[in-house]
C-alpha cells in the first residue's frame, strides 16, 4: 500500500525566488518588449501605456511615422489583458500567491513565446504587426493586472515616473527619507538595460528573438518564482 501524500505546507508555496527578484526581471523584460514594439512595430508602446497614449495623441494629430490603428489595438488589447487580470486575481488571489504569480507568468510566457513564432514564421506582414502588437500588449496588461494585485512597493515593472520622482524628491538633497531607494535605483536600472539589450537585439537580429528570450524569462520565472516579497 503507497503511503498518502502529505499535505502541502504553507511554507512550501513560499519556496522559490522572491518576488522582488521576479519583478526586476520582469522590468528588463518590458524593456525588451518595448524595444520590439517601439522599434520594430511602427512607434507603438505594449508594455508602457503612459507613452502609448500620448503616441495616441501624436497619431490622432497626425504627426508622420505614427499609426492610430496599431496604437489604438495596443490599447485595446493591454485593457482586455488587465480585465483578464483581474478576474485571475478575483479567482487565485486569496490563496496562494505563488500559484497566483506562476498562472500569471505562464500565460506570459504562452503569449510572448507565441508572438515569437509570429515574428519568426510570418517576417514583415501587416497581419504580423497586428498580431505582435495584439498578443504582446495583452500579456502586458495581464502581468500589470497581476503586479497591481500583488502589491509590492516600487515594483510596477513597466512604469517609472513615479519611481523616478521617489529616487529625486526623497534622496538626500529632497527630503532624505528614501528608505527603499535601492529597490528604486534597481527598477531603473533593469528597465534601461532591457531597452539597451532589446534595441540592440532589434536591430542586429530582428523581432524575434528578443521576443524568444522574453518568453524564455517569463517562463523560467514561472517555474520558479515564490510568494515572499
Amino acid at each position: 500500500m503507497t503511503s498518502p501524500t502529505p499535505p502541502t505546507t504553507p511554507e512550501a508555496h513560499e519556496r522559490g525566488v522572491r518576488l522582488v527578484a521576479v519583478l526586476l526581471v520582469l522590468t528588463v523584460v518590458s524593456g525588451l518588449i518595448d524595444a520590439v514594439s517601439y522599434l520594430g512595430l511602427g512607434r507603438v508602446f505594449t508594455a508602457n501605456m503612459t507613452g502609448n497614449v500620448v503616441v495616441l495623441g501624436f497619431a490622432a494629430a497626425g504627426a508622420p511615422g505614427f499609426s492610430v490603428p496599431h496604437t489604438a489595438t495596443s490599447l485595446i488589447c493591454f485593457l482586455l489583458g488587465a480585465v483578464v487580470g483581474g478576474r485571475v486575481a478575483a479567482r487565485f488571489g486569496g490563496g496562494s500567491r505563488r500559484t497566483w504569480a506562476r498562472l500569471t507568468l505562464a500565460a506570459e510566457a504562452i503569449l510572448v513565446g507565441g508572438s515569437a513564432a509570429v515574428a519568426y514564421v510570418w517576417p514583415g506582414t501587416t497581419g504580423t504587426r497586428y498580431a505582435l502588437i495584439a498578443l504582446t500588449a495583452f500579456a502586458m496588461g495581464l502581468r500589470n493586472a497581476t503586479v497591481r494585485k500583488l502589491g509590492v512597493p516600487e515594483l510596477t515593472t513597466t512604469v517609472l515616473t513615479m519611481t523616478l520622482t521617489g529616487l529625486a524628491s526623497e534622496s538626500r538633497l529632497g527630503d532624505a527619507t528614501g528608505h527603499r531607494s535601492p529597490r528604486r535605483t534597481a527598477s531603473v536600472i533593469a528597465m534601461l538595460a532591457g531597452a539597451f539589450l532589446g534595441a540592440w537585439l532589434v536591430l542586429h537580429h530582428g523581432l524575434a528573438l528578443p521576443l524568444l528570450l522574453a518568453a524564455l524569462a517569463s517562463g523560467v520565472l514561472a517555474l520558479v518564482a515564490s510568494g515572499r516579497e
